[in-house]
């Protein structure tokens, strides 16, 4: 038995995430129908994380187990031949038994896209937010810059019921500015649900004056959802780069 590890790369816009449902188009599933076609045997494949409706993934890994003694070339070739354009394996390799997508991760880097302008972008309307002012840029730096280190973030966790702990680090935080598009780059050791939403949202209320940059700490400090920001829209969030070594995190 073979163990693939399979990096591809998604436009969310037409699927309700990437996790199998029953009532709706998943990722997981339309990859899994095409991946059991090329290797000729019903699979199930182990992603290494959730995303929301609506999310897009630049880097997003999978592992699956397989008879097939299909080339990893081949793989790529024959599963890129089937799959819908808005979902590509970027490449694959074999792995020991096991490697798992989700536990062996030991960090993941999110975007998050902004459009900062009166008029929309006709070529990203499912890409990007489109916002219609300017960030005050230096007002959210000042801000982004309390979420770098370890913290508990509870207040900014749709849903913590099912983790056992709301801790976690993040390595660093840039935002980055070029014209009308701003891009939130954040880097960490795992992320809560809609945590980078709701980091995204706060951003932009402190760009609108609702909360101060100095008053992130305590927001941090309540553990409660309704002291932060609002949650920004799913679209504008993409789960950029997937890591399995701390020297890649760190590179």
């Amino acid at each position: 038995m073979r163990n693939l590890k399979v990096m591809t790369a998604y436009r969310g816009t037409n699927y309700h995430g990437f996790q199998r449902q029953n009532n709706a188009v998943t990722v997981q599933e339309v990859i899994e129908k095409h991946v059991s076609k090329v290797l000729n045997e019903p699979v199930c494949i182990t992603g290494c994380s959730r995303t929301d409706t609506g999310v897009h993934a630049n880097q997003f890994c999978f592992n699956v187990r397989t008879e097939s003694k299909i080339s990893t070339r081949g793989f790529v070739r024959g599963t890129n031949g089937e799959l819908p354009d808005d979902i590509s394996i970027l490449s694959c390799e074999d792995v020991p038994p096991d490697f798992h997508a989700r536990f062996d991760c030991k960090g993941k880097e999110y975007i998050y896209k902004i459009h900062c302008s009166e008029s929309k972008n006709p070529f990203a309307p499912d890409l990007m937010f489109h916002y219609r002012r300017k960030l005050d840029i230096d007002s959210v730096r000042k801000a982004s810059e309390y979420f770098v280190g370890t913290h508990d973030f509870a207040s900014f966790c749709a849903d913590c019921t099912n983790v056992s702990t709301t801790v976690r680090t993040i390595y660093s935080l840039e935002i980055e500015n070029y014209g009308d598009t701003v891009i939130m780059l954040v880097k960490g050791n795992g992320f809560l649900y809609n945590m980078i939403r709701i980091i995204a949202g706060t951003l932009i209320d402190v760009s609108e004056k609702r909360i101060s940059p100095d008053n992130i700490p305590e927001i941090l400090s309540a553990k409660n959802r309704l002291k932060a920001g609002r949650t920004a829209v799913a679209h504008g969030l993409y789960l950029n780069r997937v890591f399995y070594s701390e020297e890649e995190i760190f590179m």
